[in-house]
């Protein structure tokens, strides 16, 4: 059996052409493609060679690297070889870390931890997206809006009156900024100032070649650098779709959205994934008007009962989602965005883009190292986290592998260990992932589609929510869980959960499909009554019996 890591995917079609021009090579006896992991397992002849596999994915319009033999544990991480290689220059090994986010801060205190020496170079704010204009400012305005919603309306309002909040931005953005410079000094800024063993530089790193990059330092000059290894986690940015006269205008990103001062009478929001989502129902309950623009459906990639219930949720907060729905051109005038629709013009008095992030790679000059992108700019790497360059390897939000901090992390350590001398993989089969709704959206593992698309043959089931204690106790049946299984094996293979708290549930899991469980060995492990991960059980009991005829907690 063959493993090969497939980059330039952009959907689980693109999975399908894969899959067909595996299976036209000759002695290829099954191949299985994943959009969601990005592998693709072939089990072939031994006069197969792999050079042919990835010449047939090439020729279909894709990348493909070989991995060794597919692991069937997850990340592995050895260590065994713990000392360090000497560096070129007789010293320890010297590695060049650029970004100080998720993926490069992992990757610098496990070098040193390993016996290397470390050169940090950060052209902007130490920290990276997540903690400055991402996972932490947004989380707290949501959990602000959350607040604000629950104090207008909830499911208790005949006992307990409503009392409508009075929304002061300007307190609640300082707050919010308080405890991202809080976290920003704790977890990374006074972590760099307490290691001697990291050289820390302010500037733009560009390659001259696989072993060097030039340093054009913030204050003035430039530096060179010569390094054994080097990571590169530069992140992303917001990307900006190409709509005729955007760029005239002074619409926000997500980084303007979570700093503005003030809530917008209207908000138009462009995109249908995780930040236009977040950042919809925040402001919407902050006191905006929103509309969103998809241009499909919310969520299109996903199970379509995703979109499909948070559209419910959202519509029922009078937030209004425009479904297939494209802008054709955008103007600003009188303090005011028009946005041309196919059905008339819609005016707002502030637009937010957030049509998904671009790697931040196109000023590295990634030619001269010899370090391959994908068309959309993604640094390709293998499973551990190495490029086509044996010095070079990158992780986090600028490659080709999913953009969450929590996989830039793990991937910036197992790179770590990989460039000083041991053996690491990361495993992305059980990753989850939340989007931080009300209600939740949380997921792990492969959807029904994805499968198919895989060639696995599943069973199925749906467990609404007006079927687990917890969410009934709550008042708030909003959502369902769904298992998706092998058939034949009855292995788990997937969840997609849309409910309250969602994302506190999914880890479970994401144990459970990380150590191969059968929904009949889910059903019978005992889940505490009245929480809502007390659903998973109930769910896996579905396959066997009708949840409805059971009484509270049964076994």
């Amino acid at each position: 059996m063959m493993q090969l890591k497939i980059s330039g995917m952009t959907c689980a079609s693109c999975a399908q052409h894969v899959q067909t021009a595996l299976q036209q090579v000759p002695g290829v006896q099954r191949a299985e493609v994943s959009y969601a992991e990005g592998w693709a397992t072939v089990e072939k002849a031994p006069e197969t060679s792999a050079d042919t596999l990835l010449a047939a994915v090439t020729a279909a319009g894709y990348t493909a690297q070989s991995v060794d033999e597919a692991r069937e544990g997850s990340a592995s991480t050895d260590e065994r070889t713990f000392q360090t290689t000497t560096g070129g220059d007789g010293g320890p090994l010297h590695i060049a870390v650029i970004g100080s986010g998720g993926a490069a801060m992992a990757t610098a205190l496990k070098a040193v931890e390993r016996g290397a020496r470390v050169t940090l170079i950060e052209r902007g704010t130490i920290g990276g997206t997540c903690v400055n204009v991402g996972c932490v400012p947004s989380k707290i305005m949501i959990r602000a809006a959350h607040i604000a919603h629950m104090r207008r309306e909830g499911p208790f309002d005949e006992g307990l009156p409503p009392t409508p909040p009075t929304i002061r931005r300007g307190p609640l953005l300082a707050q919010q900024q308080a405890r991202v410079e809080e976290l920003r000094h704790a977890k990374y800024e006074s972590i760099l100032d307490g290691q001697s063993a990291i050289t820390v530089l302010r500037g733009e790193a560009r390659f001259d070649d696989g072993r060097n990059l030039t340093v054009a330092l913030n204050d003035g000059g430039q530096q060179q650098v010569a390094f054994d290894r080097c990571l590169i986690a530069t992140g992303a940015r917001p990307a900006i779709p190409p709509i005729p006269g955007l760029a005239d205008t002074p619409y926000w990103t997500s980084t303007e959205a979570l700093a503005s001062e003030s809530v917008p009478e209207h908000l138009a929001i462009i995109g249908s994934s995780v930040v236009a989502v977040e950042l919809a129902q925040a402001f919407a309950r902050l006191g905006s008007r929103v509309t969103i623009l998809a241009r499909s459906t919310l969520f299109f990639r996903e199970d379509p009962a995703i979109g499909e219930a948070l559209t419910a949720a959202f519509r029922d907060e009078k937030i209004e989602v425009l479904e297939r729905t494209q802008a054709s051109r955008v103007v600003y005038t009188n303090d005011a965005f028009v946005l041309s629709l196919p059905e008339g013009e819609l005016f707002a008095d502030q637009l937010l883009i957030a049509t998904g992030r671009t790697p931040n790679t196109d000023q590295l000059n990634l030619e001269a190292a010899g370090v391959e992108v994908t068309r959309q700019g993604a640094i390709i790497v293998d499973a551990s986290l190495r490029t086509r360059v044996p010095t070079i390897y990158a992780a986090g939000d600028c490659t080709d592998q999913p953009q969450f901090v929590y996989v830039a992390a793990a991937a910036g350590t197992r790179a770590a260990i990989n460039m000083t001398g041991g053996e690491a993989h990361l495993d992305l089969r059980a990753m989850p992932a939340v989007v931080f709704t009300d209600p939740q959206v949380a997921t792990v593992g492969l959807s029904e589609q994805e499968a198919h698309i895989a060639g696995i043959e599943t069973d199925s089931r749906t467990l609404t929510l007006d079927n687990v204690p917890r969410a009934l106790a709550n008042f708030d049946t909003r959502g369902f869980i769904k298992l998706v299984v092998e058939e034949g094996s009855r292995r788990l293979i997937g969840v997609q959960v849309v409910a309250a708290e969602a994302g506190e549930l999914i880890q479970a899991a994401a144990l459970a499909i990380h150590h191969r469980m059968t929904v009949e060995a889910l059903a019978d492990r005992l889940f505490p009554y009245l929480t809502m991960v007390e659903g998973l059980k109930l769910a896996a009991q579905t396959f066997s019996k009708d949840v409805k005829q059971l009484s509270c907690c049964a076994g």
